[in-house]
């Protein structure tokens, strides 16, 4: 590989075979598909996607990789965006896209973050991330990986951890493992909070304080909390706490009047 993989833009590039032809069968690709890929590089998943759909949207910060890849496929099929993913507006492909990425690790969460704006015209997401963000991910009340973004993400969407990436898979190789992962958005019929900012709120603040029971942690949010109408006993912590106890808290504080 002549190109020289830069720290400053988290670059690791997939070249396993075996490891992108598992990462096609899961996404499992259409010609008509409205597919956007983050972080082409130096065309691992971009080539293979492209022998599958019609057209492909990529998004790539890195302005050498972008004139490789202007030379190596055709811009009939490939639509190339050069500009840092975190300044992407998504809206504007349209509904029912389709969002895949070997995603750089140093940017994942404030990406997740930031894609959960358009989970709304999303069919789908599939990444390639550090295994311990992944095990946050899909984490469960009381287990140790379980904090704000298990909450935040599992309120929005559907995960599956779909299989773990040796490091031996990527040049150069990362000092830690890889997972697969697929997100597909909930409906908009799921329970929800009531107001999402405020939720939002609620969560920051209970783990930003995590080593703190409930009772303490959320005191300056409010002083009278029913925590046995909300089924939460004041003595937890935010880990303890499901996703749908903390929706039933922001609405608790949004409302001012006991949970019935």
């Amino acid at each position: 590989m002549s190109f020289k993989p830069r720290k400053r833009f988290g670059q690791n590039f997939l070249i396993d075979d075996s490891i992108i032809e598992k990462i096609m069968t899961a996404i499992d690709p259409k010609r008509t598909d409205s597919i956007i890929e983050i972080g082409p590089g130096l065309s691992a998943l971009t080539a293979p996607l492209l022998d599958r759909v019609d057209c492909l949207i990529a998004i790539e910060i890195d302005k050498d990789l972008s004139r490789t890849l202007k030379n190596r496929h055709s811009s009939k099929k490939l639509m190339l965006i050069e500009k840092d993913v975190m300044d992407q507006d998504f809206s504007i492909f349209g509904n029912n896209i389709r969002i895949v990425g070997n995603l750089p690790y140093n940017i994942s969460s404030p990406l997740l973050f930031h894609l959960m704006s358009v989970a709304d015209i999303v069919r789908d997401q599939h990444f390639m991330l550090q295994k311990e963000v992944v095990d946050r991910m899909i984490s469960k009340p009381s287990s140790k990986n379980y904090g704000r973004l298990s909450v935040m993400l599992q309120e929005r969407y559907r995960i599956e951890k779909l299989f773990d990436v040796p490091s031996e898979s990527f040049n150069p190789k990362p000092k830690v493992s890889s997972s697969m992962v697929r997100l597909i958005p909930l409906s908009d019929a799921r329970n929800k909070p009531n107001d999402y900012l405020l939720f939002k709120k609620v969560v920051l603040e209970a783990f930003s304080k995590r080593r703190k029971t409930l009772r303490n942690s959320l005191k300056d949010l409010s002083k009278d909390i029913p925590w046995c109408k909300l089924k939460i006993s004041p003595e937890s912590r935010a880990e303890d706490i499901s996703v749908e106890q903390f929706i039933n808290l922001s609405d608790h504080f949004l409302k001012n009047t006991p949970i019935l």
